[in-house]
């Protein structure tokens, strides 16, 4: 028996186009937030820390295209565009600074991101457990002391005529040298005692990724005859790489901060000012010693601007030679 429908018992309701995935979304986050809320209430003072102190006081990034006035707050001022931007370039000190800048940037990089590695390649050489904690102990140490305690011990041992570095160098007949206060020697002073007292702690996240490193890998290349020499060249440095890479695009986004404001702040003096002057501490002295709050507003932003180019940049192109990036 042949069975007929009507035409209007089979017609569907229609529907907004779009309602049904709206809909479904709005119940996976719901579904979501109800199965995971005690994730999320875990994280939720992280979030408003970095609202609160990361994205909040950007507002007052408009106090580089205006004339601040007190009377008027951050909103008032008249608007002056990029005039102070053109007056940081045109300053005679522009191309000073760029240029301190950009050396003790450099030098801390290049010096700051492969000490870390040569130690931790070191250490997990270290058969030991005691012998490898000792070395892991006492490179960690320094990274606890205080900035302003660690210009002081400069200051003890590099004195000019008592400092113990000063007159061990005299018993080897270097004589009448002022490390803290000759400009050729500020920035050798400044990297050397960077990585000094950071290196042991920043080697900490590639011995982590040694440690996940297969150890049939050593046993098989043992086997074949590699020393260690070629141990560390073909297992542990390709272990590596990904994460120099990642940790080289995250230093990229500091390079023009001069890494350690404080230390090359508490460092300066009238003898090495000409090479210790770096864009951050011109900018605190600027703006919060001088008060104009505008012109250091603009050159901070400035600064800001060239390092996320330099931050973006390096992810691109780690991204298309390398094959790793952050995003």
């Amino acid at each position: 028996m042949a069975v007929t429908l009507d035409e209007t018992s089979t017609k569907v309701p229609s529907t907004p186009v779009g309602a049904g995935g709206s809909g479904r979304r709005r119940r996976t986050l719901t579904r979501h937030l109800r199965t995971k809320w005690q994730l999320w209430v875990m994280v939720a003072p992280a979030v408003v820390v970095t609202l609160v102190f990361a994205y909040l006081p950007m507002y007052g990034i408009q106090l580089a295209f205006r004339k601040f006035d007190f009377t008027q707050g951050l909103t008032g001022g008249e608007w002056v565009g990029f005039e102070y931007f053109q007056q940081f370039f045109d300053s005679p000190l522009f191309w000073t600074l760029m240029k301190n800048t950009i050396s003790i940037s450099l030098w801390t990089l290049v010096v700051g991101f492969v000490a870390p590695i040569v130690l931790a390649l070191i250490v997990n050489q270290i058969v030991g457990r005691r012998s490898k904690r000792f070395m892991q102990t006492s490179t960690y140490l320094p990274h606890f002391i205080s900035i302003v305690v660690i210009v002081g011990m400069l200051q003890v041992f590099l004195a000019p005529t008592s400092g113990l570095i000063t007159r061990s160098l005299a018993f080897f007949g270097v004589d009448d040298i002022n490390l803290l206060g000759a400009t050729s020697a500020f920035v050798p002073v400044y990297v050397i005692s960077e990585v000094w007292q950071h290196c042991g702690w920043n080697s900490i996240i590639y011995l982590a990724a040694l440690s996940s490193v297969d150890t049939q890998l050593y046993e098989a290349a043992r086997v074949d005859g590699a020393n260690r020499l070629q141990l560390i060249r073909h297992i542990d440095l390709p272990a590596l790489v990904p994460t120099m890479i990642v940790l080289l695009i995250l230093n990229m986004g500091g390079v023009l901060n001069a890494w350690n404001f404080e230390k090359i702040f508490l460092m300066q003096n009238p003898l090495n000012l000409s090479v210790s002057e770096v864009i951050s501490t011109y900018a605190y002295k600027i703006g919060i010693l001088g008060g104009q709050f505008s012109y250091a507003t603009a050159i901070g932003l400035f600064n800001t601007v060239i390092n996320f180019v330099f931050l973006v940049g390096t992810n691109q192109a780690a991204k298309r030679f390398a094959n790793t990036s952050l995003w």
